[in-house]
């Protein structure tokens, strides 16, 4: 079976290095996944991680090129890079904490992307 394609923001990326016991670090254990980030969001966590004192895929489009192309898909246009890195590497999951900053109705029906936190994600890999 294919292993599927999972996109995280940046803030599970956080949350993973905060706690290595939260369901987003769990999903950095996984096996059976492949997870994508962005350099986008890998310099956003680089400068975060820094920020709190924790150790720690080009899109190749310019950030004002991805907020204009992708704001149908978000309420945060900080956070297109994000949709569009889900969309550029043909991810099925796009994982988040801040679902409330994507257009998930937008994303699943022309992407078919789905959005979730890590806890929502791990339980439908359990429900498999």
């Amino acid at each position: 079976m294919k292993k599927p394609r999972v996109y995280i923001d940046s803030d599970v990326i956080i949350f993973s290095l905060m706690s290595k016991t939260g369901a987003a670090s769990f999903i950095f254990n996984l096996k059976n996944i492949d997870l994508l980030a962005s350099n986008y969001s890998k310099n956003e966590t680089k400068v975060v991680a820094e920020r709190l004192g924790l150790k720690i895929v080009s899109l190749g489009d310019s950030l004002e090129k991805i907020k204009e192309e992708f704001s149908d898909y978000v309420i945060d246009e900080n956070d297109a890079h994000i949709a569009t890195g889900a969309v550029k590497v043909k991810a099925q999951f796009l994982i988040s904490y801040n679902l409330r900053h994507f257009k998930a109705g937008n994303i699943k029906t022309d992407f078919d992307i789905l959005l979730m936190t890590p806890a929502m994600f791990l339980q439908y890999l359990r429900s498999r």
